[in-house]
C-alpha cells in the first residue's frame, strides 16, 4: 500500500503544483492589492455595504472592505473557497476511475494487494495533498499580511484556513464516492458539484427562504465573512458535512469493492 501511495503523490504531483501554486499566488496578489487600493476602498465601503442582496451574498454588509480583514474576507475568501473546492473535486473525482479509464488497472489489480488497500491508499493521497494544498495557500497569504504590516487576526485567519481544510475533504469524499461508481472520467461532475454548491450558498444568504437549509452545503460553515466577525460556526453543518463525508467514503469502499473492473 505504501508504494502505492508513493506512485499515487507522484502522478498528482503537477496538478497538485499547478492548482496550489496558482490559487495560493492569485490570494497572494489580492492582499498585495489591498495597499495600493487602501485609499479608494475607503470611499467604496459605505456603497458596497449598502447594495442590498449583492453586499449579503459576499459579506460587505458586515464587514468593512476598507478594512484588510475584510478586503481578506471579500476577495481572498471567494477566491481561495472557489478554487481549493475545485482543486478537491478535480483530485477526488478522477483517482479511482483513471485506473480504467486509461488501462492501468490491469497492471494495478494484478498486484497482491486488496483493493481496500488500494482504496485507503488513493484517499490518504488526496488527504495529504488537500493538506499541502492548505498549508503552502495559508502561507502565501501570510507572507502578504506580514508584508503590508497591517493588524491582522491569526485565530480568525487559521480558523477560516481549517474550515476551508474540511469543505475540501467533504466536497473530496462526495467526488470520490462518485469516483467508485465508474470507469470513466467524472472531472467535470465533480467541477460542476463544488459550482453548484457555491452558488449554493450564494443564494441561501440573499434569498430568505433559503437561509434556513445553508446548513446543507459545504460552503456554509466555511464562510469567510462569517468567521471574520466572530460568527459561531452551525454545528447542524458541521454535523451534516461529517455524515456526507464518513457515507461517501463508505460508500466508495463497498461499491469499488463488488464492482466488476473493465480491463
Amino acid at each position: 500500500m505504501k508504494h502505492i501511495l508513493i506512485r499515487e503523490i507522484k502522478l498528482n504531483m503537477k496538478t497538485f503544483l499547478i492548482w496550489s501554486i496558482s490559487v495560493g499566488v492569485v490570494g497572494l496578489i489580492c492582499v498585495l492589492l489591498y495597499e495600493s487600493m487602501e485609499g479608494d476602498m475607503k470611499e467604496m465601503a459605505d456603497a458596497f455595504s449598502n447594495m442590498g442582496a449583492f453586499s449579503d451574498a459576499f459579506g460587505m454588509s458586515t464587514l468593512s472592505i476598507a478594512t484588510l480583514k475584510g478586503f481578506f474576507a471579500t476577495e481572498v475568501g471567494t477566491v481561495h473557497g472557489l478554487g481549493s473546492g475545485m482543486f478537491a473535486a478535480i483530485m477526488a473525482a478522477d483517482i479511482i476511475s483513471k485506473e480504467e479509464d486509461k488501462h492501468t488497472g490491469e497492471f494495478l489489480f494484478s498486484l497482491p494487494v486488496s483493493r481496500g488497500k488500494v482504496l485507503t491508499a488513493k484517499a490518504l493521497c488526496v488527504v495529504i495533498n488537500l493538506i499541502l494544498f492548505t498549508v503552502i495557500c495559508g502561507l502565501l497569504y501570510w507572507c502578504g499580511v506580514l508584508y503590508l504590516g497591517e493588524e491582522f487576526p491569526l485565530n480568525e485567519f487559521l480558523t477560516f484556513m481549517f474550515f476551508q481544510f474540511v469543505m475540501n475533504l467533504e466536497i473530496a469524499a462526495i467526488c470520490f464516492g462518485i469516483s467508485a461508481f465508474s470507469g470513466k472520467s467524472k472531472m467535470g461532475m465533480g467541477l460542476g458539484i463544488t459550482l453548484m454548491f457555491y452558488v449554493y450558498d450564494l443564494m441561501g444568504r440573499v434569498v430568505p427562504d433559503l437561509k434556513d437549509y445553508l446548513y446543507i452545503g459545504p460552503y456554509s460553515y466555511a464562510n469567510a465573512s462569517e468567521i471574520f466577525t466572530g460568527a459561531e460556526v452551525s454545528i447542524p453543518a458541521l454535523l451534516v458535512a461529517a455524515v456526507v463525508t464518513v457515507c461517501c467514503v463508505a460508500l466508495a469502499y463497498f461499491i469499488f469493492g463488488k464492482r466488476d473492473l473493465a480491463s
